[in-house]
């Protein structure tokens, strides 16, 4: 079996943010949260990190985060392109909004060709989730696929609203996971507005996905060979703004009985940057391990 790799997802727009924010420096040394997420991940195992940038975006990166990390591991790029779609299918007019994670992902499809994790290039995760992901990986022999839970009051910004993948579990295992788009904290956990106009609350301790996931081989087959079925469904109704969500899929897989998403929960706490008003916690948290002495072989 292949090593595990690690694929990056940054072709994100930071449109929230007002600007690039992967590649935002957070400490005085000018690495960005993904120098730490690799690095947390190269600590746990990883060799190989494909890294999916939007178009136009490949040099910056080089300059600002990615020729130092190259020193490092095996460093890989690619593109998230809008005009890349299933035959018989065309870009919308007017169509500006990237197709989505599970889209995102396909753009390393040529680069996999074994057990791989994904995380999101604007969000630190922590060591222990990578060790928890690289380990699961590594002792498959199959196509076992999992994704690392997060407790939602350890994934909440002050400065407003994020998505989440609401999660339930049952046994160790992923029964069912919902992308909530609006989500805002409240005192005892949070708050998600849905489409419908509903208010849910979520409770501490609610089991959320920050986009951690491990895969197999497979997933990357699959969700390829659904994309055309996706846009088939939703691009009628939502042409510019339909996004293909990489929970989809393995939860497309669960609800027909063709595999199982193992959970590995962690007590890790989530920092990223969805409002520029994070930045000082963020940059504060990150000094503090620093001092603690947990990046002192950082590049």
């Amino acid at each position: 079996m292949s090593k595990p790799v690690l694929v990056v997802m940054a072709a994100g727009l930071g449109s929230r943010y007002g600007g690039l924010k992967q590649i935002a420096p957070v400490d005085g040394d000018g690495h960005i949260i993904m120098d730490y997420a690799v690095f947390d991940a190269k600590q746990a195992g990883f060799e190989t990190v494909i890294c999916i940038l939007a178009p136009g975006m490949e040099q910056d990166f080089l300059d600002i985060a990615g020729n130092r990390m190259g020193k490092r591991l095996d460093l890989r790029l690619t593109v998230q392109r809008l005009e890349d779609l299933p035959a018989g299918f065309t870009v919308p007019e007017g169509r500006a909004k990237p197709w989505g994670t599970a889209h995102a992902v396909l753009s390393a499809k040529g680069l996999v060709d074994g057990p791989f994790a994904v995380i999101n290039a604007d969000d630190y995760y922590g060591p222990e989730s990578f060790r928890s992901i690289y380990g699961f990986l590594s002792a498959q022999t199959g196509n076992s696929h999992a994704m690392v839970g997060y407790k939602i009051e350890n994934t909440l910004t002050e400065n407003g609203h994020v998505a989440r993948g609401v999660c339930k579990v049952s046994g160790g295992k992923l029964t069912e996971i919902v992308e909530n788009t609006r989500i805002e904290k409240r005192d005892g956990g949070a708050e998600s507005f849905l489409e419908d106009g509903t208010i849910v609350f979520l409770p501490d301790g609610t089991i959320v996905s920050m986009n951690l996931w491990g895969f197999g081989a497979s997933m990357m087959e699959e969700a390829e060979k659904r994309f055309a079925g996706f846009l088939t469904e939703h691009l009628p109704k939502n042409p510019l703004k339909a996004e293909y969500f990489l929970p989809m899929v393995p939860n497309a897989l669960m609800q027909e009985g063709k595999a199982e998403i193992s959970v590995l929960e962690t007590s890790e706490k989530w920092y990223g940057v969805t409002y520029a008003q994070d930045m000082p916690t963020v940059r504060a948290a990150l000094a503090a391990r620093r001092e603690a002495g947990k990046y002192a072989d950082m590049w």
